[in-house]
């Protein structure tokens, strides 16, 4: 019986997948070739099942439905979007911010400045980089620097976010993270039976998050923001959109702040940006 249910969920028409496809594209800049069909249908089948319908067909006539877009659409999102993240992925770049990016940033801004230092994580996923951000930074005051930050984390999925507010990881989840790190910046589980760890409360309050589309027209954040990580998203947008979300992200920088992409987007032709190459992946306004 339930092969045969599984059978009947798991077929897009053709007609639906290119309006999923479509419809994502719009929405969130992410194409999905023919090639993504499969993953897509998989992927729509928890809302299936959650929404009790019989097929996947059915449940996009009924995101359609003018009672529903608006809402299901959130959850629409949440299911085809890729959340891989780690702690410390690409640890090069936050070697980087701890001895080049921020001691020149506090250099330029002088002594007595009271400006805390601001860094924005977009496409944060579920904020193990907006977190292992925060810890290099606490780490440099603990070490004698002299300055305080906040850490902003937006994306477009409301689970991931979810998570990331909480900060409540597994021990797997935190394999990456260096052992004096976890000591200090981790709580163990007051039940011993859970296999969970959670962010230090001192960290949570200078980490925010909140939802944002990279394809809004216009950003809810600050213009004067030090540091951009904009890692691994761009590769699933068209060379126009990158374009533009580029543009858009770096007139949220002050002056000499920095961009940093993932290194799977280093190819990315910056020409036309609005900012210096200083490394493949590090780039300066």
């Amino acid at each position: 019986m339930s092969l045969a249910f599984s059978d009947t969920i798991s077929h897009l028409s053709d007609r639906h997948f290119r309006t999923i496809a479509g419809l994502v594209e719009e929405q969130v800049g992410i194409r999905l070739p023919a090639a993504k069909r499969l993953m897509l249908e998989g992927r729509l089948l928890k809302r299936v099942r959650a929404l009790n319908y019989s097929d996947v067909n059915e449940y996009v006539e009924h995101l359609f439905d003018a009672k529903h877009f608006e809402a299901e659409l959130i959850h629409l999102i949440d299911c085809v979007t890729t959340n891989k993240t780690d702690f410390f992925r690409e640890p090069s770049h936050f070697s980087f911010i701890k001895d080049i990016a921020v001691p020149e940033i506090l250099r330029r801004r002088g002594r007595g400045s009271t400006r805390p230092l601001k860094i924005w994580s977009a496409a944060c996923s579920t904020g193990m980089e907006a977190y292992t951000v925060a810890m290099v930074l606490d780490d440099m005051i603990f070490a004698g620097a002299s300055f305080q930050f906040s850490v902003l984390g937006t994306d477009i999925s409301t689970s991931v976010l979810h998570l990331a507010e909480t900060g409540i990881y597994t021990s797997e989840m935190i394999a990456p993270v260096p052992v004096e790190f976890v000591r200090r910046y981790f709580l163990s589980s007051r039940n011993p039976g859970r296999d969970e760890v959670r962010v230090v409360p001192r960290l949570r309050r200078c980490t925010n998050f909140m939802r944002m589309n990279l394809m809004e027209d216009t950003y809810p954040v600050d213009r004067d923001v030090d540091i951009i990580f904009c890692r691994n998203v761009l590769i699933y947008f068209d060379k126009p959109t990158q374009q533009k979300v580029v543009e858009q992200l770096c007139s949220h920088l002050r002056p000499g702040g920095y961009f940093i992409v993932g290194h799977s987007e280093s190819m990315i032709n910056n020409e036309a940006m609005p900012m210096v190459q200083l490394q493949p992946t590090i780039f300066k306004v």
